[in-house]
This record gives structure tokens, sequence and C-alpha cells, in this order.
């Protein structure tokens, strides 16, 4: 039985995509410890890496080449300085040279030593395999797999063998979603204090909620950044930031110095209905404008759906619980976390495996989840919420224009969280033993949906809006 920690569902790390950016990146640093342990990495002379099918076809867009490169580097996509980004790809282009790891100089070309291959390997649309020529002329090659959410695994899944068994102390393994609510029929107990009893078997609770506070930290820094910054995302297709511009006309002339202030001025504003759906959206807008431009986000399950989770969270905190703190916080990402794990369990949370389905709407339903335990919900309601907002987002397709995570992404974030919210109303006001669609049910037809799906509807923008309009049209 597969365990997965709620650390694994919500990371930190760099825009504008998961499993296109996050994911080649740790697969670059997981090549360079691979190096080590087999002590090659003193004499590699020259590297290159081929890429494969989705993420050649969007990678570009995606900022995989640049990815990659940090990755090589050896940054760490949690602590790296974003506004340095940039320099630090230009000076590797024109001085044609890397610093692997930051501490081997070899040569590198990134335009003839990072390929883009558009056929698929057949393990997962997401291919990547790293080259190695080592000081005596040996050549030695290893490849990744980039399964969504920032997971990175090799496709004799040695790793995931290790974890399982890293796992096993897991007190209450959890599969589907029965599992979960027996588990708090037998013990009484709500999700969140179930999903707590198996984190605190891998860590202590300070560990755990200091690990939250910074999910936290970055989730309200990259609402606040993007709510603060006006201009032109990224990439050619001239999006103009919106979250700054809704955000100027709802907070008026009140006046604050930092994001907890933010949140009282916002408390502080009209919440008529129109507004409540205008403040969710901009929080959500914004993350994801932060993200398109290469910010700090956390994968929510992955960072093309990390506006969701944040703003349905704030929305509870300045809308529905004036006095909610950090434990309104931790109950919340510990019920999001599990949720989401069940979706990575029973289907995918990879948008080249099954489509925008697997990333805004598994985001939707984990934060369907998470706020109708807040608001007081059972623990049959919580999943019940879930499946609500997953049901409604079955066969949403993948298609980025320009394979930028920016039309209609961003604005699927917005949308997604607006679902989240009306799928909590609903599981609150309903008796959740009158469901007619368990959540383990809505699991399993995703992943159907997911593999009868086109595969031009699967983060190739090779089909829909992707097709439909052009960069000329933008």
């Amino acid at each position: 039985m597969e365990c997965i920690s709620i650390f694994d569902m919500l990371k930190i790390g760099v825009g504008p995509s998961s499993s296109h950016t996050l994911g080649p990146w740790r697969a670059g640093r997981r090549w360079i410890a691979e190096l080590k342990s087999n002590n090659t990495f003193t004499s590699v002379d020259t590297i290159s890496v081929d890429l494969y099918g989705s993420l050649s076809l969007t990678g570009k867009g995606h900022a995989t080449d640049i990815a990659v490169i940090l990755g090589l580097c050896g940054y760490d996509p949690q602590t790296i300085d974003v506004s340095q980004i940039s320099s630090i790809i230009d000076t590797i282009k024109n001085s044609k040279q890397l610093l692997f790891n930051n501490e081997l100089a070899v040569s590198f070309d990134p335009e003839s030593q990072i390929n883009f291959n558009s056929k698929f390997k057949e393990f997962h649309p997401n291919g990547m395999t790293f080259h190695a020529i080592l000081n005596d002329g040996q050549q030695i090659s290893s490849s990744y797999y980039s399964i969504g959410g920032g997971f990175v695994v090799k496709e004799e899944r040695k790793r995931k063998e290790k974890k399982l068994e890293a796992f096993e102390c897991f007190p209450l393994p959890i599969q589907k979603a029965t599992d979960l609510l027996e588990y708090c029929t037998a013990k009484n107990k709500k999700i969140s204090e179930i999903v707590l009893e198996n984190e605190r078997s891998l860590r202590s609770d300070s560990e755990i909620d200091e690990r939250i506070t910074k999910i936290w930290d970055v989730m309200l820094s990259s609402m606040y950044t993007g709510c603060h910054t006006e201009g032109t995302l990224p990439g050619g297709l001239n999006v103009r930031r919106r979250a700054f511009d809704t955000h100027k006309k709802l907070i008026g002339t009140t006046t604050y110095t930092n994001p907890t202030e933010w949140i009282e001025s916002i408390r502080d504003t009209e919440v008529k209905f129109r507004q409540i759906l205008k403040w969710v959206s901009c929080f959500a807008l914004a993350v994801n404008e932060v993200n398109a431009s290469l910010g700090r986000v956390v994968t929510a399950p992955t960072n093309g759906s990390a506006g969701v989770i944040p703003a349905v969270m704030m929305y509870y905190m300045v809308i529905e619980n004036h006095d909610a703190n950090f434990d309104d916080v931790k109950q919340f990402m510990l019920v999001a976390g599990e949720i989401g794990s069940l979706f990575k369990k029973g289907a995918t949370i990879s948008a080249a495996m099954g489509g925008c389905q697997a990333e805004i709407g598994v985001s939707s339903a984990m934060a369907a989840g998470a706020l109708t335990e807040l608001m007081g919900g059972t623990p049959e309601q919580v999943l019940m919420a879930s499946e609500i907002a997953m049901e409604h987002h079955l066969g949403l397709t993948c298609d980025p224009i320009g394979g930028l995570v920016q039309i209609p992404c961003i604005e699927r974030n917005a949308m997604g969280a607006i679902k989240a919210i009306n799928a909590c109303e609903m599981a609150l006001d309903t008796d959740a033993a009158n469901a007619k669609v368990p959540l383990d049910k809505v699991i399993a037809t995703m992943w159907e949906t997911a593999l009868d799906m086109n595969t031009k509807y699967k983060e190739t923008s090779e089909g829909g809006l992707a097709v439909k309009v052009s960069l000329s049209d933008c």
C-alpha cells in the first residue's frame, strides 16, 4: 500500500509547472546524486539532456530547459533567489559553460546540449535522459520521468520500493477514501486528526508545524506579491496581470505594510456576494500570475493548480472566520494533502497523463474537502464535497496556448476555487448518507477518463484552445 505524506503533495517550488519545471529541476539534482554515489561525478567532461514527449512539445513554454539547467547547477528550487534566475541563465548561455552542481566547470551550450524530442517514451509522457561523457571517453546515461506534482521516478521504480519501506511506519495506512472513513468512524476522529497520526510517525509535532508554516508563508506571499505586481507576464502572449487591477478596486484606500496587516485590511472591506467572488478569484489569479513568471509557489498538488488551495484558505480567513489562525491553516492543509494523495494513488495528478482534470480538478477537490472540515462538516461530508468538486471537472482538457501556463490555466484556478467553495456548501447542506457517487468511484472514473482522453488534450498543446487560438490572436 502506497503511503504519501501531505508534504509530498504540498511542495515549495518555482513556477510555472510542477511536472515540466519542478520535476526536471529535481531530476537534474537526482542525477548529480546518482553520479556521486557511483563515484563518476568528478570524471564528467561533458553533459547533455534529451527531453521527450510532453516535456519536449511544451518544454519552452514551461521553462523546462531553464529548470534542467538550474538543477544541473545544483540550485534548490525551495531556496533559490528567483530574482537571480534570469541572470544565471544568461551567464551560462553567454559563457557556454555550466558549473555542474556549483563545483565542476563543464562546457555547456543550452542550444545544442538540451535536445527536444517530440516522440514519447512508453513509461510516461514526461521523460528525460541525462547523458555524460567521462574523461576516459566512457558514455553513461540515466532516464527519469516527471509524473506530476514534482514527483520524479525512474522506470525500474527502485526508489519507490525504498520509499514504501520507509513508510511502513504509517500506523494508519490509507489507499482509498473508504479506508480513511473507516478510521474516522472507528476512532471517532476528524480526517485531519487521522492524517496527523500518520504524519507524527514521520516527524515531530514541531517539525510538522514548521513545515506547514513555511508552506502557508509561501502561499500567502505569492498571493500578496501577485496582488501588488503590475505589468505583463513573460512568454510572448502579452497577458496583462489581472490580480493587481482587481485588488486595487477591492482594497480601496486601505493602508497596510505587510501580509498580516493586509489580511486584517481585507476583513474590513465590503463582503457582498460579488465582492466575495472577486476576492476569491483575485487570490487565485495572483498566485498563478506569480507562478507564470517563474516565481515561488506551493505545488498544490501542482504548480499549474497552485492558486486554488491558498485562495480557498484565504477565503475562510477573511470572509468566514476572522479569528482564523495557524491551527485552522494546519487543519486545512492536513485534509487537503490527504485528499490529494487519494487521487495520486487512484488516478493521477499529471496533466500529461490526465489533462487538466488531474490538476485543477484535484486541487478543487482538495480545497473543497479541507474547507468542509473547517466549516464543521463530518468526515462523510468532507469526502462528499471533494467528490462534488471533482465530478464537475471530469474530462477537463489541458490545452495551454503557446505551451505557457497562462491561458487558460490562470483563470481555471479562479474557477476551481469558486467550485470548491460551492461544493463545500452543497455538501454541508446534504445528508452524506444520501450521496449517490462515492469519492472512490469518481477517482476511478477520472482515471478511466484520463486513459480514454486523446493525447492532444494532455499538455501537448496539440489540441483545444492551443490550436484554435494562435499567438497572432494574442
